[in-house]
């Protein structure tokens, strides 16, 4: 026997009558597209409009807020300067030295022996003296740069007579400081200079 095996035929194939054969058919005709209609366009184009133009005013509204904000920024750095520069004038006011000054202008003198009043028993301790009135009289031991050259004002009025010690006396030259010169100092602390 042979070792080749045997070929087959391939078996013919079967008509089946049975099942319909499909057949390609052309698709049934639609009515006409329609076209688009204009207020469709002109809807979505107004839309487009109406977004631009928003943001455009709300743009503008920003910058224009910016500007607001800058401005008022610079005015409350400005406010806040002047403040600062009252503050240190009402500091100044206030300070012993130019309230002195500002009484001896007034023709004011300081008394150096003070009387005071027991109000328990209403008994009158020390002696009362006149106060008496000079140059430099209520000069003060510590100078205090911030009043230097600064005009008090509120001297004595027309037709009245200065005081002893007020700034219109034309008293010693000896007992008058030179303009700018520290206070002398009478049993008093020195104080240096300071910037």
């Amino acid at each position: 026997m042979s070792a080749v095996q045997a070929q087959s035929l391939p078996a013919p194939r079967r008509i089946d009558h049975e099942r319909p054969q499909r057949r390609l058919r052309p698709a049934p005709e639609r009515a006409a597209r329609a076209k688009p209609r204009l207020a469709y366009a002109v809807i979505a184009l107004g839309g487009v409009a109406v977004i631009i133009v928003a943001q455009l005013l709300l743009s503008i509204a920003v910058t224009q807020g910016a500007y607001e904000i800058d401005a008022l920024q610079m005015q409350q750095t400005t406010l806040t300067r002047d403040e600062q520069k009252l503050s240190e004038d009402l500091d100044r006011v206030e300070s012993p030295q130019f309230l002195a000054t500002k009484a001896e202008g007034l023709g004011m003198v300081p008394n150096s022996d003070p009387v005071y009043l027991r109000l328990s028993d209403g008994a009158v301790l020390g002696q009362p003296t006149a106060a008496e009135g000079g140059a430099g009289a209520s000069a003060p031991l510590v100078p205090n740069a911030l009043i230097d050259g600064v005009p008090l004002g509120d001297g004595p009025k027309a037709g009245e007579t200065p005081l002893e010690g007020s700034p219109g006396h034309s008293g010693d030259a000896a007992t008058k400081a030179p303009a700018g010169a520290p206070a002398p100092v009478d049993g008093g602390l020195p104080t240096p200079a300071t910037h």
